[in-house]
């Protein structure tokens, strides 16, 4: 679910930050700069791990602030495709299960990845997945609000101006509200 990703950058660091440590000027800048920041094909940065390498820091004429490129590695939030996770329902709607893990929210399970047969209860605002049990009767178990919930990670998709969505599945055993498996 999370990577150490390589990642190199020219830090500026303003002159109020001289009296600091150059290693602590360049964490708190790029902690500033990157966390919480989406980079296409590579993921939600989260924070910084360590720096690897910091070269000669320049101060340009007219300017002040000193100018560092450095190398170092940033805890990112990437799932592998086909990944377990457990996250907590936020919401549902006609597009499917909206899912957050508490620190990213752009997760949606869409209804052709959901247990089948499943349908879209409108006054409810809820997906219910129509369980058959023995004899043929059918069983409502409904995707609550803030049911605690695991999926499986079958897609990502990165868009242009930078947010990320994880596409989710629960079509299989075993996948879906953990309630629905307690007693199994």
């Amino acid at each position: 679910m999370f990577v150490l990703t390589e990642f190199k950058d020219t830090v500026k660091i303003p002159p109020w930050n001289f009296k600091k440590k150059l290693n602590d000027s360049v964490t708190d800048e790029l902690n500033r700069k990157l966390a919480n920041k989406v980079f296409p094909n590579v993921g939600l940065c989260i924070a910084l791990h360590d720096i690897e390498k910091i070269e000669e820091s320049y101060v340009f004429p007219g300017d002040g602030s000193s100018h560092t490129t450095v190398t170092f590695r940033f805890i990112v939030f990437r799932p592998f495709m086909e990944e377990i996770l457990i996250g907590k329902i936020r919401n549902c709607s006609i597009d499917g299960v909206h899912v957050t893990l508490g620190f990213f929210e752009d997760i949606i399970i869409p209804p052709n990845k959901l247990q089948h047969p499943s349908r879209f209860d409108e006054t409810e605002r809820v997906w219910v997945w129509e369980y058959e049990v023995e004899g043929g009767d059918k069983h409502d178990l409904f995707m609550d609000e803030h049911e605690i919930i695991r999926f499986r990670v079958f897609s990502e998709v990165f868009k242009e101006t930078s947010p990320y969505t994880l596409m989710g599945a629960i079509d299989e055993p075993g996948l879906g509200c953990l309630t629905w498996w307690e007693n199994t």
